[in-house]
């Protein structure tokens, strides 16, 4: 490889280095969190309580997030957001060295390390093309990439949480989680990218900026389906590894295999990201969304029966391939679909409406689990599940997937002016931004 290729490759490397230690660091504490309030008050409920409680900020802040990357930049906002995730972390463990550890600290310290990991994700998609751009690589292969390295973080990180905690406790494992993010913070303050510095056309203000973002979206019968979609799902499918998933494994005493499970999940993701770019060459957009929704609803409700465990792992794996394009199109349609200054804007409100159900789905399974038992709630999420994603996927606006881009990158290998962020460089002739017709 030359010297030239290795530098337009960096960023691109850089930057998923920092997403799968930023990752790996919220899947240890996926496993931990739950385990340490579940190991101290026995109470899926409580459990349910903190996970809501992690929820809760990310609907506020998940909102603003895009207007604060467009406000003081990419880069800048991805360090602040894992380097207070990881402060957030550490504390958890001194709090309960130093004065004991109870709900209520739980609770406060969980919120504070949530508040800020929609900007940091944010962040990092909206890098994401010209990272792409800079290694010559194809947006949908980049899409692809970017979910899987997400997916494999979340291989290692509930994979590792679950084996710590059977060897340390559950305290000790948010070091783990800590460490993750610190490391996180040093590669992405690292990458040099067109566009991830100071905005030089910065929103006009929080709150207009953010209005502007939310129009924007919902004038878009695309963006706002998928919105909607992930707004559903999300709520749904998040209980299951927050408290169904938890409780079942507290119930047996196997906290290595609530990791195998997840593990397992988070390694069909993998694959599944990584082949929807070769599939998206085979068969149009709009099918492999819609085959990816029911597919993932119908192997959810196989792992909802709580087979044995070799038929768990199986059925988790399924749902983690199936799931797998999902991530990657949605990207696509937000990225072909919205011009460069609004991007920040438009991941963050896509995000903000799967959060924003986030925490009912949360409070809503820990009495569920306790007023039906572990398996009849479950049975009950999935199959909403199931049923949502068969409604997703007949919607005639997925056919948008398939139609020509409205703000495409440049094509692979094509170079741009440096004061030119990707995105820009082929835009077709005539505004296409509803705030620029206005």
């Amino acid at each position: 490889m030359t010297t030239d290729g290795t530098r337009r490759r960096t960023p691109l490397v850089l930057l998923e280095a920092a997403t799968l230690l930023s990752g790996a660091g919220n899947g240890v504490a996926t496993v931990a969190l739950p385990w340490l309030v579940l190991e101290r008050t026995g109470s899926a409920t409580a459990a349910g309580v903190v996970a809501a409680a992690t929820a809760l900020p990310l609907l506020v802040s998940s909102l603003f997030s895009g207007t604060v990357v467009d406000l003081i930049g990419r880069r800048r906002t991805a360090v602040v957001s894992d380097a207070l995730s990881a402060i957030s972390v550490a504390l958890i463990p001194v709090v309960d060295a130093l004065l004991g550890l109870n709900i209520g600290w739980v609770v406060v310290l969980a919120a504070l390390g949530a508040v800020f990991d929609p900007a940091g994700l944010a962040a990092r998609e909206t890098m994401l093309p010209a990272a792409a751009q800079a290694a010559g690589w194809r947006l949908e292969q980049a899409n692809g990439v970017h979910k899987a390295v997400w997916g494999l973080a979340f291989l290692f990180g509930p994979g590792v949480g679950g084996v710590l905690i059977a060897v340390v406790g559950p305290g000790n494992t948010l070091w783990v989680t800590a460490a993750g993010f610190a490391l996180a913070v040093l590669l992405v303050a690292a990458v040099r990218l067109p566009g991830a510095g100071r905005p030089k056309k910065p929103p006009a203000g929080l709150w207009t900026g953010t209005v502007e973002g939310l129009r924007f979206v919902w004038r878009d019968p695309l963006l706002r389906a998928i919105a909607l979609i992930m707004m559903v799902l999300v709520a749904l499918y998040l209980p299951v590894e927050g408290v169904l998933l938890p409780a079942w494994f507290v119930e047996q005493g196997q906290p290595a295999r609530l990791g195998s499970i997840l593990m397992t999940m988070s390694i069909g993701t993998v694959v599944g990201s990584l082949a929807s770019s070769v599939a998206g060459r085979l068969i149009r957009r709009r099918t492999l969304l819609a085959v990816a929704l029911v597919a993932t609803g119908g192997a959810l409700l196989g792992l909802a029966f709580l087979p044995p465990y070799p038929a768990m792992l199986a059925c988790a794996a399924l749902v983690g391939i199936a799931y797998g394009p999902v991530g990657p199109l949605s990207n696509y349609a937000m990225q072909t679909r919205t011009p460069e200054r609004l991007r920040g804007r438009v991941v963050g409100v896509v995000t903000s409406f799967a959060y924003a159900a986030g925490p009912a789905g949360y409070l809503l399974a820990g009495p569920l689990v306790e007023a039906l038992g572990i398996r009849t709630a479950f049975l009950w999420l999935a199959g909403s599940v199931l049923a949502a994603a068969v409604v997703a996927a007949l919607l005639p606006v997925l056919r948008e997937l398939d139609s020509e881009p409205l703000y495409p990158p440049a094509p692979p290998g094509e170079t741009a002016e440096p004061a030119l962020p990707v995105g820009e460089q082929s835009i077709p002739t005539g505004p296409r931004d509803p705030a620029e017709q206005r």
